[in-house]
């Protein structure tokens, strides 16, 4: 159990004006604080209407209170709830009355925290919470919440008692080497590790997709200008997002839009037309086009389809060909047809903006790109801290096994061990101070 003396209160409701607002409170002060706002400590897990009263015994509002004594409760501790009316008045009050009787204003993710510390969750399945809250699609809420569940915890936890399983083996063979173990002569060991590898190799490939639906792909839209970049931006958005016009440089900052494909959050950057220009605002527009493109997860260079090639002078040195989709543009002013070709090193589509031809083939290029696989059962929301974890413990697993060849069975064993440390970390059974605060003040406040 976490042993902080400290009660916490916050709105754990959205900010601003609505018909209902919670004010959370957590910690030791819990009832002392019940039984000055309301007047007495509620049944537990009991929802009693009544009044609400502010720490001078003036009553601020009526609405329902709760109470669930830790530890059965989402921290752990005694937990109280206030569900009054959302203005932004009364939860002031009522945040400020909970102050002034002993409560200190929670920080960021503070009761996800707590709840962590308390054991009430694990690190997964408290970074599931902040991640449902910001879900932009359905498939990666369904995805946050399979990880709320245990779903992924539960993979992890069973890999990494399989990992100390085989260390343990390991280990009492260099303990007992003087008696009848004959470890290198038999493939039980070879077996198990393989295993373990490819059990491995499963969980970071449902996890890199899950890190695709959370994350999704930066693409920037790049060309000279009137190469009808706006127009691809309006196209994929299906709204008029950008100015249109037959002027060239009209965009001179740089636009962002979200759409999704199969559940994947594709954030869309147009940018402005690439050329020399002594205009300063268009310098400075085409400076932060270039920045912009170069940190990139796909670059979708456009030309125009009466040039003969792409000018791929204007692309930043930066920039990974492999990341670059050719786009020739306006096919009805060549009589083209829409197509797409792919050789070793590029990808082109043969597209119009302008009548909205090809742009279902764009979209799902970008989907493969990105390697989603809409298809794939039992996607989680994982982070990039997972994908790290999983590569390491990957990584460890490899070094065991070559060690295994080499008959260094001491250092099979350290390697083992560093590949149990890499996979618990993901639940937080390793994890320092530094990382939970990076992780929890990322949450919002009151979560």
């Amino acid at each position: 159990m976490n042993n902080n003396e400290t009660t916490i209160c916050a709105l754990a409701s959205s900010i601003g004006k609505g018909g209902i607002g919670v004010v959370r409170v957590s910690g030791p002060l819990s009832q002392k604080i019940a039984k000055h706002m309301l007047g007495f400590v509620p049944k537990p897990r009991y929802a009693h209407y009544g009044s609400f009263f502010d720490n001078n015994h003036v009553e601020v509002d009526q609405g329902i209170a709760l109470f669930f004594p830790g530890p059965n409760s989402f921290t752990g501790e005694d937990v109280l709830e206030f569900q009054g009316h959302g203005g932004l008045s009364v939860m002031r009050s009522l945040i400020e009355s909970a102050i002034a009787l002993g409560a200190q204003p929670a920080e960021p993710g503070e009761f996800s925290k707590r709840a962590f510390l308390n054991g009430k969750m694990d690190l997964v399945q408290a970074e599931a919470v902040a991640d449902i809250i910001d879900a932009s699609s359905e498939q990666a809420s369904r995805s946050a919440l399979r990880s709320l569940s245990g779903v992924f915890s539960k993979q992890v936890n069973t890999l990494t008692q399989s990992i100390i399983n085989l260390r343990i083996f390991v280990e009492a063979t260099i303990d007992f080497s003087d008696e009848e173990i004959d470890f290198l002569q038999s493939d039980q060991v070879q077996v198990k590790a393989q295993a373990i590898k490819s059990e491995i190799q499963e969980i970071l490939y449902a996890a890199s997709q899950g890190a695709i639906l959370r994350e999704g792909l930066n693409v920037a839209i790049a060309g000279k200008p009137n190469a009808g970049k706006s127009s691809l931006l309006n196209a994929l958005t299906q709204r008029s997002s950008a100015i249109v016009t037959d002027i060239a440089g009209t965009t001179r900052d740089v636009l962002r839009e979200t759409i999704h494909i199969n559940g994947m959050p594709l954030n869309i950057i147009d940018t402005a037309g690439l050329h020399e220009s002594q205009d300063v605002v268009e310098q400075e527009g085409i400076k932060r086009a270039r920045n912009a493109i170069a940190q990139a997860d796909v670059v979708l260079l456009m030309y125009d389809a009466q040039d003969k090639n792409p000018d791929f002078s204007i692309v930043p040195e930066a920039v990974d060909p492999k990341k670059l989709i050719i786009i020739k543009n306006k096919i009805d002013l060549t009589g083209e047809q829409v197509t797409k070709q792919v050789d070793a090193d590029t990808i082109q589509l043969s597209i119009c903006t302008k009548d909205i031809q090809g742009i279902d083939l764009l979209r799902q290029t970008l989907a493969d790109m990105a390697g989603l696989d809409s298809g794939l059962e039992g996607v989680v929301l994982a982070r990039k801290r997972h994908i790290i974890a999983l590569e390491e413990s990957l990584d460890a697993i490899n070094h065991a096994l070559m060690q295994l060849d080499g008959s260094a069975i001491e250092l099979m064993a350290e390697d083992l061990r560093h590949a149990g440390q890499a996979m618990a970390s993901i639940t937080g059974e390793f994890s320092s101070d530094d990382l939970l605060g990076e992780i929890f003040s990322s949450f919002c406040i009151g979560k």
